[in-house]
C-alpha cells in the first residue's frame, strides 16, 4: 500500500502468518487478539477468538471503524486497495456484510437446482439471497416480516414468506412438496423476534439473566431443512442455548457450517465481481448521513427497520 490509496479494511484483524491464516481461516487468527483479552474466550469457547473491530472485549475490545481515523493492526494483511475510479459505495460493504453473505451461501454448499431458504432479510440475509442465486440455486425463499426487506429479496428473484402472516414450516413444506429446502441459512442470530413459544421463553430467560441467546431461527431452520441437507449459520450467537434440536440435526443427517467471516479470503474475488458488474451492493443503501449524525442513524436503524436497511456515514456529508 502507498499513502493516498483508497482501501477497504476488513472487520477481522488477522496476522496473515499463523497456522489458521495459513489455511485462509482468517477469523480464527491466533494473533489478532491481545494477550490480556484472551482469557474470556479461552474459558467460554475453549480457545481465544480472533480480533474484530467494534465487537466485544472477548474479541479484543477494538473500537469500531465508523470514525475519521482508525488504527489498523496488521495493516499489511487486511486492507485491500481499491482501483482509481471505482465508486466508494460499490465497494463499501466488502469490509463485512458482503463477504459474510457470500460465505453463508458457500457454507450452504449450494448445488445447481437447489432450493435455499434464508431466515432474515437484513443486510447479511439479502447478500446471502443474492449470493445463493449466483452460486446456482434454482429457488431462494426469503423469510422475514418487514415488507420492504422482502421486496428487496424479490428483486433478485426470491420467493418470500412473511412469518407474521404464514406459519413458516408449513409454508416451506407446501412450497417444496413436503421435502423441505435443500439448504437453509440463518441470518437472524441471537436476537430473534416474533411471538413463538420458544422465543418467549428465551426472552424471559435473557431478561432474568438465566440465558443469553434467542435461538428460534436456527431451531426452525434445522427442523425445516430436508433430510441430508445443509445448514449454514452466519448469524451471531454468543453463549449457550437450550431446546436445541440436536436430535433432528443428527437423525436427519444434516451438515452444519458456521463461523465469523474469513473476510480477507473473499475480498479479492468479490472486488473483481463488483468491478465486472456481477454483484450489486448499492441496492442496500437506504440513507446517507454525516458521521456526526451516527447516533441518529443507529436509532433509525433500530426503530424503523422496514424503511432503514443500511445507513452510510460520510464525514462532512452535510
Amino acid at each position: 500500500m502507498q499513502k493516498g490509496q483508497k482501501v477497504v479494511v476488513p472487520f477481522t484483524i488477522s496476522c496473515g502468518s499463523c497456522y489458521h491464516c495459513g489455511k485462509h481461516q482468517y477469523s480464527a487468527c491466533d494473533n489478532g487478539l491481545p494477550a490480556d483479552n484472551q482469557d474470556i474466550a479461552q474459558e467460554l469457547y475453549g480457545h481465544p477468538m480472533a480480533g474484530l473491530f467494534g465487537y466485544s472485549h472477548m474479541t479484543g475490545g477494538y473500537a469500531g471503524g465508523q470514525a475519521e481515523y482508525v488504527r489498523v493492526p496488521f495493516s499489511d494483511v487486511g486492507p485491500i486497495v481499491i482501483p482509481d475510479g471505482v465508486d466508494d459505495e460499490k465497494v463499501r460493504f466488502l469490509s463485512d456484510i458482503l463477504p459474510t453473505g457470500w460465505m453463508a451461501a458457500e457454507n450452504a454448499q449450494i448445488e445447481p437446482g437447489d432450493t435455499v431458504a434464508v431466515w432474515g432479510c437484513g443486510p447479511v440475509g439479502l447478500f446471502a439471497v443474492q449470493s445463493a442465486f449466483l452460486m446456482g440455486a434454482e429457488r431462494v425463499i426469503a423469510i422475514d416480516h418487514f415488507p420492504r426487506r422482502l421486496e428487496l429479496a424479490k428483486r433478485f428473484g426470491a420467493e418470500t414468506i412473511n412469518y407474521e402472516e404464514s406459519a413458516v414450516y408449513e409454508a416451506l413444506m407446501l412450497m417444496t412438496g413436503g421435502i423441505g429446502p435443500d439448504a437453509v441459512i440463518d441470518s437472524v442470530g441471537l436476537e430473534a423476534h416474533g411471538v413463538f413459544v420458544d422465543n418467549v421463553v428465551d426472552q424471559i430467560k435473557a431478561s432474568t439473566f438465566l440465558g443469553t441467546d434467542r435461538a428460534h431461527a436456527i431451531r426452525q431452520a434445522i427442523i425445516a431443512c430436508r433430510k441430508g441437507g445443509r445448514v449454514s449459520m452466519p448469524a451471531v450467537y454468543g453463549g449457550f442455548v437450550d431446546k436445541f434440536p440436536l436430535g433432528a440435526l443428527m437423525e436427519k443427517g444434516l451438515t452444519l457450517k458456521t463461523g465469523q467471516t474469513h473476510v480477507q479470503h473473499y475480498m479479492p474475488a468479490l472486488l473483481q465481481a463488483i468491478m465486472e458488474g456481477k454483484i450489486d451492493t448499492t441496492f442496500l443503501i437506504s440513507h446517507r448521513m454525516d458521521l456526526e449524525d451516527a447516533p441518529k442513524g443507529y436509532d433509525m436503524f433500530k426503530n424503523n427497520q422496514n424503511e432503514v436497511t443500511k445507513v452510510v456515514l460520510k464525514p462532512g456529508f452535510n
